[in-house]
């Protein structure tokens, strides 16, 4: 991506790469959210492919740390499942590779070969769990990993705890819009008008495995500020009353209970607030690992 190459250019050093469980979770170091997180990551729509011009200078070959990368035409199939990792803040306002401005929000991502501007479908593997992104920039040029995405993006397919994962990119080419197909469905990572739909995906069995829990209680009205683990959003107060009773079943305790916050016209199911986003992206990857829950970290500023 743009910002790689410009640090080529201008004979910078890369940062000390995080490893894959960093609580960071960027592909630098020093990366990580920004300040101002969205109150409601899960409700940020996909991005909408459509058929977009491309400068012939986007197609050109190209070499970064001596590995040399050819991009491939606006039209040729792509599938590839490795590892994604996502950038945050650290490039947040900068330039792409095409010119235009990094946003940590935004539906996108950064890719080696893919054509930019162009769109694929990144489903995370194991999970179905997909999300749709416009490949903006390039890169990851990191050994074993094939795709960089956007904080938002990331969030949406639960990788902002352990701040990578598998997952397989299929692009979705001119041809395909045309068409009017894409490849793979989405899941609930996506997030359309619908009221089930805006659920954080959380894995959850069908049945229980424990006596039910209590159904939590409504918090009406503006709550004190903070940093929270958020499960999902909905218009449905009975809704968010069932997925917090679900994930306070599976997360047996081990992380404070989930309740349901009332901030009009949403009922949010979250966890905390903690102290500070390490806290809250250190217990995202323990509810990961031990009860395949993936909440998004979001800021309550009280509104």
């Amino acid at each position: 991506m743009r910002r790689a190459l410009a640090l080529v250019l201008l004979g910078a050093t890369l940062a000390v790469l995080a490893g894959c469980a960093s609580r960071s979770g960027g592909y630098y170091k020093d990366d990580g959210p920004g300040r101002d997180i969205p109150a409601d990551i899960a409700a940020i729509p996909d991005a909408v492919p459509r058929i977009e011009r491309h400068a012939p200078a986007n197609f050109r070959p190209y070499e970064v740390f001596g590995v040399r990368y050819l991009p491939i035409g606006e039209n040729q199939p792509y599938r590839q499942e490795g590892v994604a990792s996502w950038y945050g803040r650290k490039f947040h306002g900068e330039k792409t590779a095409n010119g235009e401005t990094y946003d940590m929000y935004a539906m996108t991502a950064a890719h080696p070969t893919l054509p930019i501007p162009s769109y694929a479908r990144v489903t995370r593997a194991g999970t179905n769990r997909s999300v749709v992104v416009r490949v903006n920039d390039r890169g990851p040029f990191h050994p074993g990993r094939i795709i960089d995405l956007s904080y938002v993006a990331a969030a949406k397919l639960g990788l902002i705890g352990p701040g990578s994962g598998r997952v397989i990119v299929q692009a979705i080419t001119n041809a395909d819009i045309r068409a009017g197909r894409a490849p793979g469905t989405p899941i609930l990572a996506s997030a359309p008008p619908a009221d089930t739909a805006r659920a954080q995906p959380v894995n959850l069995p069908a049945a229980p495995l424990a006596p039910p829990a209590p159904v939590p209680a409504v918090f009406e009205g503006p709550q004190p500020g903070g940093i929270y683990l958020q499960f999902g959003a909905f218009s449905s107060a009975q809704n968010a009353q069932s997925l917090a009773q679900r994930v306070n079943i599976e997360a047996a305790g081990q992380a404070g209970p989930a309740t349901v916050a009332h901030h009009p016209p949403l009922y949010k199911v979250r966890m905390g607030p903690y102290l500070s986003r390490d806290e809250a992206a250190h217990t995202a990857a323990r509810l990961a690992e031990s009860a395949g829950l993936n909440p998004v970290i979001a800021l309550d500023q009280g509104l």
